[in-house]
């Protein structure tokens, strides 16, 4: 399994079209092979900054997405929107604890 996580910080009058744009594209994303989840979260002190947050079955799932058409669409677009340079992150599960 694979975590993927995208912190992103956009312009104030940028914000909406943003959260549009997830709402109209997360479905997409979502419908991808090897996409088990899905969330766009944000920054509970820093409105303009947020973070997707994703779960895909393998690597190659998660690279195959990133060539994908539907990725550089939404990335297209979502890219002007930006007020610095996205970071991202990919990790692998090492532990679980239950809360």
């Amino acid at each position: 399994m694979i975590v993927r996580i995208v912190k992103m910080t956009f312009k104030e009058e940028n914000i909406n079209d943003f959260i549009k744009l997830f709402e109209e594209s997360g479905s997409k994303i979502a419908g991808m092979k090897g996409c088990s989840h899905l969330e766009l979260m944000k920054d509970p002190t820093n409105t303009s900054i947020f973070f997707t947050y994703s779960m895909w079955d393998t690597e190659e799932d998660l690279n195959n997405y990133r060539k994908s058409e539907t990725f550089k669409n939404i990335w297209g677009k979502c890219k002007k929107y930006f007020a610095a340079k996205a970071e991202a992150f990919s990790m692998e599960t090492l532990l679980k604890v239950k809360c």
